[in-house]
């Protein structure tokens, strides 16, 4: 709930200051927010455990020409000290805030990994980790959404780190996105070079103007040397499954 005390004006810049994303939106987006004249703030989920506390708030507002606009933060924390390691994430879609929130979910051991109670206590080796990568998923029908999908494709791109990432031309061919569907396509957690780590592979699915259809493979992971999340982004699914089992042998 909103507080009552509170401006909208004040409130959207404390939401934008404090969110570690918040040039990751979409500049109309941001322009738009300027003309808010009210706002409204609800938790929409949550999660808490031993190793995850994370909620999910939508905060809506009101604009100047009569249109309301929603933004989904996402405010998580890891281990004993709670309050003191807070961070804040802002999505203007509520997709992106559930991928993320399952991103944390595989890095944090919100599910059990392996060598945990209940769980064999062999260790994950590559060869295990390969195998698990190369299963087929289960075929699940697309939903198109016309959601910003050219912007959404923009956002996609913009937040790779890989060297080898799709190039200008994919990125111009994105820009005839008008719909766009997200499937998680595998998660894991796993040990590499005896630290636990986090894989995620994401299929982007756009339509495009003309009728055809394309894709972005996004890799979410843990296994840096530091731990930190990192994301890659490839033009087709093998490469995005050779980057992940190439990850498993660095650290």
């Amino acid at each position: 709930m909103s507080d009552p005390c509170e401006t909208t004006e004040h409130h959207l810049d404390r939401l934008l200051r404090r969110a570690l994303n918040s040039f990751d939106l979409p500049d109309s987006t941001v322009d738009r927010l300027g003309t808010a004249l009210a706002h409204s703030s609800s938790l929409h989920s949550s999660h808490h455990s031993s190793v995850l506390h994370r909620e999910t708030y939508r905060h809506t507002y009101l604009l100047a020409d009569g249109s309301a606009l929603t933004l989904w933060e996402l405010v998580h924390s890891g281990g004993r000290d709670v309050r003191s390691t807070r961070r804040h994430e802002l999505y203007h879609d509520e997709a992106d805030a559930r991928i993320a929130a399952s991103r944390l979910a595989g890095s944090f051991s919100d599910s059990p990994a392996f060598g945990d109670e209940g769980m064999p206590e062999a260790p994950v080796d590559l060869e295990m980790l390969t195998m698990l990568m190369s299963a087929p998923p289960a075929p699940l029908p697309r939903m198109y959404a016309p959601d910003n999908s050219a912007d959404h494709a923009r956002r996609v791109l913009r937040r790779a780190e890989n060297a080898d990432r799709p190039g200008e031309q994919k990125a111009l061919l994105l820009r005839a996105a008008f719909a766009h569907h997200i499937t998680q396509i595998f998660g894991r957690q796993c040990d590499v070079d005896g630290r636990p780590a986090g894989f995620t592979l994401y299929e982007h699915a756009f339509l495009l103007l003309d009728g055809s259809e394309t894709s972005l493979w996004e890799v979410e992971h843990t296994a840096t040397p530091d731990g930190r999340h990192m994301c890659e982004v490839y033009e087709d699914e093998p490469a995005a499954r050779a980057a992940m089992e190439s990850r498993t042998r660095i650290c």
